[in-house]
């Protein structure tokens, strides 16, 4: 039973301003599996006190003292990568051998690319008679969700420390422990007072406080529509920055060729990875009319394909994170059936034989692209497949979306597919399975606004400075 009572304030294990706890839920038991504290906005206000009073030294460190910094965090990080995986899934339900594998490798995948990424970035750049300066912008209120924890704070904390930046931390309720063991990485590593705090709780208590704060400089958020909304709502008033990362109901586009049938079962297994619980995730496949019959069996048989049970298991799906979400996603699949889609795999319920823990079945409807379950983002292990008539109607369907997050593209030809992908109005698209630490990631319309990742997520966290008429002094 794990006990996180602390926060993580200016350097030091604190105890919150108000005794008020939480249970956290194992998904796939249903049991307690730990407690947390929850904060309050006076914990908030403590924490930005620290953050604001770190920022003037941390931001004027130099450019190998932060590289030295982040090295030190990654060798803590190696040493403890398995504990952090195993977080992960008693957490949030992921599998073990993704917890272990996916979700750890992502975390010290930014980290590395965030060194990569500093010891070549230009935070000055001389043009003409003016001086470019990209400055920290401050303390930052970082605000993640419970599905991929560790990617989503690595991603924010790591580019934000490298800058020059200090910041808050608000990790989800739901999934608190792998976050908790990243405060203890940082605190061994030896980051220095104040630049970076964590605060545990609701989203609706830190986050808004956050959200609020005069002294707090930037949000980053990652989550749902409507919560990123209210935050640029709270935000507004002290105008500060908001880089917001939201939902998506991302399109995977199939085109009709010989490999037709690997590029369907891929996608559907794709699907099904972190049972459905990715934002950019492909959720409607795009497939051809002329061979619609085909592409179902095909998608059929790699959802059945589809192990889920206990993630300490050998098992490639485990639950989604919590009874709400697990209603959520039932609620989802009932109205796929009330609209008329096709049931082509999975539906309603548990898996047979599992009668306790979150579990959904792995499900595809056949449907079209005017249905609930095709506008609205679902968050669970169920696909909707739409035919397309040809590739200007792939495109339109793919584009007939509220969300602009994520896209995929696979085929045989390589002029076709990129011509696609150009087409796509989204931040991202994956071509024939592309990844790439470095590329730059976020969403158009509803999908949010900013970018991160890489190098683009370095110049979310600076504000630019112009020094006309700039000269060296001799």
């Amino acid at each position: 039973m794990r006990e996180y009572l602390k926060f993580y304030i200016d350097g030091k294990w604190v105890d919150p301003a108000e005794p008020k706890t939480a249970e956290v839920i194992n998904p796939a038991t249903e049991e307690v599996s730990g407690t947390i504290s929850l904060g309050s906005k006076a914990d908030v206000d403590k924490a930005v006190a620290a953050a604001r009073k770190a920022f003037p030294g941390w931001s004027a460190t130099s450019v190998k003292e932060r590289l030295d910094l982040l090295k030190a965090i990654q060798a803590e990080y190696a040493n403890r990568q398995e504990e952090l995986g195993k977080a992960v899934t008693e957490e949030m339900g992921a599998p073990i051998s993704l917890g272990c594998g996916f979700h750890t490798g992502l975390g010290a995948g930014h980290l590395q690319t965030a060194i990569e990424v500093l010891e070549n970035y230009k935070f000055e750049e001389q043009r003409g008679p003016t001086l470019i300066v990209k400055e920290a912008i401050g303390v930052c209120g970082l605000i993640t969700p419970w599905n991929w924890p560790l990617n989503q704070v690595t991603v924010k904390m790591f580019p934000a420390l490298a800058t020059g930046n200090t910041m808050v931390l608000k990790p989800p309720q739901l999934a608190p422990y792998s976050a908790q063991i990243l405060a203890e990485i940082m605190d061994k590593a030896g980051v220095p007072a104040g630049v970076f705090n964590m605060v545990q709780g609701k989203g609706s208590e830190i986050g808004t406080a956050l959200s609020r704060h005069e002294d707090v400089d930037m949000i980053s958020f990652t989550g749902s529509e409507p919560v990123g909304a209210q935050i640029m709502k709270d935000a507004a008033d002290t105008i500060k920055r908001v880089g917001l990362e939201l939902g998506g109901k991302s399109a995977w586009i199939v085109l009709d060729d010989s490999k037709l049938a690997e590029h369907v079962g891929g996608a559907t297994s794709n699907m099904m990875v972190n049972s459905g619980q990715t934002c950019s995730a492909g959720s409607r496949l795009l497939v051809p009319e002329s061979r619609l019959d085909e592409a179902v069996e095909v998608a059929k048989q790699a959802a059945q394909a589809v192990t889920v049970g206990d993630p300490n298991g050998n098992f490639a799906m485990g639950p989604v994170v919590s009874k709400d979400q697990y209603n959520t996603v039932q609620d989802y699949i009932r109205k796929g059936l009330d609209e008329g889609a096709k049931l082509v795999a999975g539906g309603p319920g548990r898996p047979a034989g599992l009668e306790k823990g979150w579990y959904v079945q792995p499900t595809v409807f056949l449907g079209t692209n005017d249905m609930v379950i095709a506008r609205e983002e679902i968050f669970g292990p169920v696909l909707v497949m739409i035919p397309y008539k040809d590739l200007d109607d792939a495109v339109e369907i793919a584009n007939d979306s509220m969300f602009g997050l994520g896209g995929y593209v696979s085929g045989e030809d390589v002029a076709t597919v990129n011509q696609i992908s150009r087409k796509l109005r989204t931040g991202a698209v994956w071509i024939n399975g592309g990844f790439d630490f470095h590329a730059p990631f976020g969403g158009y319309k509803r999908s949010g606004n900013g970018r991160e990742w890489g190098e683009y997520g370095f110049d979310e966290y600076l504000e630019v400075k112009s020094l006309i008429g700039y000269a060296e002094a001799e």
